[in-house]
């Protein structure tokens, strides 16, 4: 096909070669300053032939080279061919001349394909897309679906409940009629081993009467237990005290291990006591009392996690860290008092406020000074420098304020601090402690220090106390306002604690003595309304710290009187002071001995006479100030000569070397020449060392002494005497 179309193709080329050359001579013109490339001109239609009236593309080459068919049409003023300007093309301008016939290329759609035009200047048009109809679309073919998959989990929700609640139909039916069958056959059983006259009505009564009885009781057991559930007072165990004594001043810190097996407890005097519950009895005696940190007062004691450690926070910049049974581990160091910037220093540089073990990592704990940071500690670095610093600022002014109170969320994922300037600020602890990740700013009364915050068993509840005699309870979801509010709450430390009871339905704080109070006060309140559940007064001390442990079921105190106070009741607690409370205290042991009388016997025989006996109290006397008998070690030196030690050639090496040059040098008043010469007679019977030294210079030549000569110069004292 191709071939036949090239061979046509080079023919006609032939043919036009042909009439080019028998063609007279003229002028092609070609009109330039006219050309539009890819408009097209309503003229150039109207002139094309009916076979070619397709619609004219962008250039117009389906027509080019064709002549027009209508001969005898008006010569037009307008220039159809303006716009694509190639109607003049290979035609002669001469317009008073008739024109001759051009040679036309006759034109075909598989010439045009074979020449790769055939589709040139076709003016697509781009497709457009409408956004917001697509969206619609989008969006309701999605709502139908889901309402589709909606339907159909809601259907299978039904058909599951439908058959669960068949099964138990099902089984509630069976258990029906096993019972029934099992009564049957007890009634029959009974029916068939009964022997004897039938039973009295009146004995049938009486055992109906006691069956309903049994009923009624369960019934009212069971109401009971509800209103107990409902009595928030009957779930508080104060039925029984137990008292430990601490000293003479107040217990400022108090902290009770997660077992409950022991208890420590420090106050102003500056010592710690500890309690072991188990080994006590009734007199409630400590076991070790220790001065951990000087003449500094113990704001605040935590037992970790685990139990094996405690933190304390002194009066000090440095935080220190004891095992069980209270002795040191491990001491965190001070700061540099001259470094202004407390992220690059190594500790705290001013006194601590508060700190706190994390709830999930056993060695890691936080500490809050009034060097306005927080910092993270882990017990492996030995307190050498800490892990992360915190610094606190106000979010109004962006000053620097100091924190008074720190602790952990219950899964340790957040640090929460109350601070100075009346904020609660909260970071997160997986990430960087740059940013606060809640911030209040007026929590509490400027100025005011809180002295506590702690998180409620739901992790989702906070409390702070404030020194604005407040009680607040916040919900961290919606950190805007408080919950709950409870005022005049009369605190005149800067310790006072608040905790949860064990369901988080309670709030118990304390309160301390006012100028009229002749007592201090322990509240429970309704965590959900505020209002007062119960209050225990202690005579004549301030309420300071207060702890409920979860599993004792026991409430602690700690007052001012110095005594922490233990409340449990024998039937809800468990453990704790219920194990030494009624122990009997042990017995001094008592020593017996038998000793055998004397008898005097002042005339009897000598042959029966017995020694008199003599006390040997003087005997003991006499062999301790002698030497030997009580061999006693050597006394240390004292002044030169003590005992003739040093005369025997001393203790020290300095002292021997003394003697032996005072001893040596005896002779030194002696002339130097007479002391050379006094060996001169020993060298001539033994001349072992100066014959030697003479044998190859010759004998030696003394001086000999001139009479003329003057005599040598005399001393003073060989002269006058």
């Amino acid at each position: 096909m191709h071939k036949k179309l090239i061979v046509e193709f080079q023919q006609k080329l032939s043919r036009q070669d042909v009439a080019m050359n028998n063609k007279p001579p003229g002028k092609i013109s070609l009109n330039l300053g006219g050309l539009k490339l890819g408009s097209s001109s309503k003229a150039f239609e109207d002139e094309a032939e009916p076979s070619t009236s397709k619609k004219s593309m962008g250039m117009g080459f389906k027509t080019f080279g064709q002549k027009p068919t209508n001969s005898n049409a008006e010569p037009s003023t307008s220039k159809p061919f303006e716009g694509m300007s190639f109607g003049s093309f290979g035609k002669a301008s001469k317009p008073n001349e008739t024109e001759e016939p051009d040679l036309v290329a006759e034109s075909t759609d598989d010439m045009a394909n074979i020449m790769g035009f055939s589709g040139f200047g076709d003016m697509k048009k781009a497709k457009q897309f409408d956004m917001s109809k697509i969206l619609e679309d989008a969006t309701s073919e999605a709502r139908k679906r889901n309402a589709a998959n909606n339907l159909a989990l809601e259907a299978k929700a039904d058909e599951m409940a439908k058959e669960t609640a068949k099964a138990l139909l099902e089984q509630k039916v069976f258990k029906e009629a096993k019972t029934k069958e099992k009564l049957d056959d007890s009634d029959s059983d009974s029916d068939d081993e009964f022997i004897g006259p039938p039973i009295p009505k009146d004995l049938k009564d009486s055992t109906a009467t006691t069956e309903n009885e049994k009923e009624t009781k369960d019934k009212s057991e069971s109401e009971e237990s509800d209103d107990d559930d409902d009595d928030l007072t009957k779930k508080i165990p104060t039925s029984h005290e137990a008292k430990m004594n601490l000293g003479q001043k107040a217990v400022t810190s108090m902290a009770i291990d997660p077992s409950g097996a022991r208890l420590a407890a420090g106050g102003l005097d500056f010592e710690v006591k500890f309690w072991d519950f188990a080994g006590m009895d009734s007199g409630m005696n400590s076991f070790r009392t220790i001065k951990p940190c000087e003449s500094h007062v113990i704001r605040n004691l935590e037992y970790s996690s685990t139990g094996d450690k405690i933190l304390v926070i002194p009066g000090s910049s440095r935080a220190k860290v004891l095992d069980r049974d209270g002795h040191q581990l491990l001491e965190c160091v001070k700061g540099d008092p001259y470094v202004i910037d407390v992220g690059r220093n190594k500790g705290h540089v001013g006194p601590l406020t508060s700190g706190t073990w994390h709830p999930k990592i056993k060695d890691e704990y936080l500490t809050a000074s009034t060097d306005n940071s927080l910092r993270i500690w882990l017990a492996e670095e030995a307190g050498r420098k800490s892990k992360a610093v915190i610094k606190t600022k106000s979010k109004k002014s962006g000053l620097k304020t100091v924190p008074t109170a720190c602790t952990y969320s219950r899964d340790g994922l957040l640090v929460a601090a109350t601070c100075q300037d009346g904020s609660i600020q909260m970071w997160d602890h997986r990430k960087t402690f740059v940013n606060v990740a809640i911030q209040l700013a007026d929590a509490h009364e400027k100025g005011s220090d809180a002295s506590c915050i702690t998180f409620a068993y739901d992790n989702h509840h906070i409390a702070t106390r404030g020194g604005d005699d407040t009680l607040k309870l916040w919900d961290i979801r919606y950190f805007k306002k408080p919950v709950k509010v409870a005022s005049n709450l009369f605190s005149r430390f800067d310790t006072t604690e608040c905790c949860f009871s064990p369901d988080d339905r309670m709030l118990v704080t304390g309160t301390s003595m006012d100028k009229n109070d002749t007592a201090g006060r322990l509240i429970f309140l309704n965590r959900d309304t505020f209002e007062k559940v119960s209050e225990i007064e202690i005579e004549k001390a301030h309420v300071i710290r207060t702890r409920w442990h979860p599993k004792l079921n026991q409430i602690l105190v700690g007052s001012g009187d110095g005594v922490v106070r233990v409340y449990y009741d024998p039937l809800k607690s468990v453990n704790g002071a219920k194990l030494c409370a009624f122990r009997t205290q042990a017995k001094s042991k008592q020593r017996t001995y038998m000793s055998t009388p004397h008898i005097i016997t002042p005339y009897s025989l000598p042959l029966f006479k017995e020694d008199r006996q003599r006390s040997t109290k003087r005997a003991e006397e006499k062999a301790r100030k002698d030497p030997l008998k009580s061999k006693r070690p050597d006394l240390p030196l004292g002044m030169k000569g003590t005992g003739g030690r040093v005369t025997g050639g001393g203790s020290t090496l300095h002292s021997w070397m003394a003697k032996q040059i005072s001893v040596k040098n005896k002779d030194d008043h002696i002339n130097p020449r007479e002391r050379i010469l006094r060996h001169a007679e020993e060298s001539e019977k033994n001349p072992y060392w100066i014959d030697p030294a003479y044998k190859k210079s010759g004998k030696p030549i003394f001086r000999e002494a001139d009479a003329d000569e003057p005599a040598e110069k005399k001393t003073r004292t060989e002269t006058f005497g």
